[in-house]
């Protein structure tokens, strides 16, 4: 059934290109955040060589890269179907490397002092279980925060809001990974398993890289929920709910590093294994949800004229997305891929936008100018990309070629020879 929203577009579609579109917009405030994240960056490499000495800070930067490094993978392998601005996946890791682990040693220090007076020395639990989540969570959720309020189109559920509070988290971890390797290395040196970097390393880097991120990811998926209705009230009381979850899960965590021996272990496999197992499982849910939007949305932008009927298969998948790219790429350039690419992200947007609209998730005044925006993205996007060497009519994928992207042809023969006759002399 078609969308009274999209009306029949002209063939000849114009203007300038999806991307460049966000990234225009998003080069005003980010650049001044990232100069900010960049002193906050400086101050806090300060802050831990001053700690633990130079020599401990470069072991405790070079191990916490391993980690990171798989977590920043498995983020960005969840942003897949509508990835989102570069400019603003650095400035979330950069806020939380620099930003947030500067507020929390500050407010840390504050903190220290008022459970000095309230509990008196002993005061390790009230620290580590309960200021220490609240202070982190908070300040790691500032951008996801900041960003919901200033760029809320961003944010198409929870796959989004789960990169973006990951991602802030894997920043914070990373700093605080290179404090954690570096006390741990300038206590005992590379050490064994009893001790030293590589007895930290298997807590923080092996058995636990995802800690941060799936406490974080708690307030995303809350923020998520948050960009799916118009009401205040849920709106708010999604982000407090997943504020809460981020904070009980972290302290939950913090409890058991402080009980240690099977306290820890029970909660390790007991609680935290199937939480993140269920986030997992969740991610892969709306990945697939995303695809079905897109499929259930194409055909009503085809007929609508925003797309052409022979990219809708390609459109379909990310696997024929990626072999559009390669396509086109090697045919007509990098240029000509990005635009490519941009014009198959403004077509995901469009589709949820609409799918999104079709649910009656959003008010018909803010539908109705993203609609339009996203269109005149589009056809701004396709006319770039059909404009560099035609890349679109040149990048369709023939029959013959679609085994490259596991779609594979029915079996049986395919062109049946009739046997040959053989004379006889």
């Amino acid at each position: 059934m078609s969308s009274p929203d999209l009306q029949r577009q002209p063939a000849d579609l114009s203007g300038a290109r999806r991307l460049q579109s966000r990234k225009h917009h998003a080069v005003g405030w980010p650049v001044a955040g990232l100069i900010v994240l960049g002193i906050c960056g400086l101050v806090m490499v300060g802050v831990t060589t001053s700690k633990v000495g130079v020599a401990p800070a470069l072991v405790g930067a070079v191990a916490a890269l391993l980690p990171v490094g798989v977590v920043f993978a498995a983020i960005i392998w969840i942003d897949r179907w509508e990835p989102e601005p570069p400019m603003l996946l650095l400035g979330a890791f950069l806020w939380g490397a620099g930003g947030a682990t500067a507020c929390s040693l500050l407010l840390n220090d504050a903190i220290t002092d008022l459970g000095n007076v309230l509990f008196g020395p002993d005061n390790r639990f009230f620290l580590t279980a309960v200021a220490g989540p609240l202070v982190e969570e908070a300040a790691k959720a500032l951008f996801v925060v900041a960003l919901w309020f200033r760029r809320r189109s961003e944010f198409n559920g929870l796959v989004d809001g789960i990169v973006y509070a990951s991602l802030t988290a894997a920043g914070f971890a990373f700093t605080e990974n290179i404090l954690y390797f570096g006390k741990a290395f300038a206590a005992g040196g590379l050490g064994s398993v009893g001790g030293g970097v590589v007895a930290v390393f298997i807590l923080r880097g092996v058995l636990a890289p995802f800690s941060h991120p799936l406490f974080s990811s708690m307030f995303g998926i809350g923020a998520g929920l948050a960009s799916r209705t118009d009401s205040k009230r849920l709106r708010l009381l999604y982000l407090l709910v997943g504020f809460a979850g981020a904070v009980l899960l972290h302290a939950v965590w913090n409890t058991s590093t402080l009980l240690g021996g099977t306290e820890f272990l029970n909660v390790y496999f007991l609680i935290m294994v199937p939480i993140f197992l269920g986030t997992f499982w969740l991610v892969v849910w709306q990945r697939k949800r995303e695809q079905r939007i897109v499929i259930q949305q194409l055909p009503v932008l085809e007929r609508a004229g925003l797309i052409v009927r022979s990219e809708m298969e390609m459109l379909a998948t990310l696997a024929g997305r990626r072999g559009w790219l390669r396509k086109v790429r090697r045919s007509a350039g990098n240029e000509a891929a990005k635009a490519v690419r941009d014009y198959q992200i403004a077509v995901t947007e469009l589709a949820f936008l609409q799918h999104r609209a079709a649910q009656g998730q959003t008010t018909s005044a803010a539908r109705r100018a993203r609609r339009e925006k996203l269109i005149e993205d589009l056809k701004q996007a396709r006319r770039s990309a059909a404009g560099t060497h035609q890349a679109i009519q040149t990048a369709r994928i023939k029959l013959t070629e679609l085994t490259k992207h596991n779609l594979r042809r029915p079996p049986g023969p395919r062109n049946p020879r009739p046997p040959i006759q053989r004379s006889r002399d």
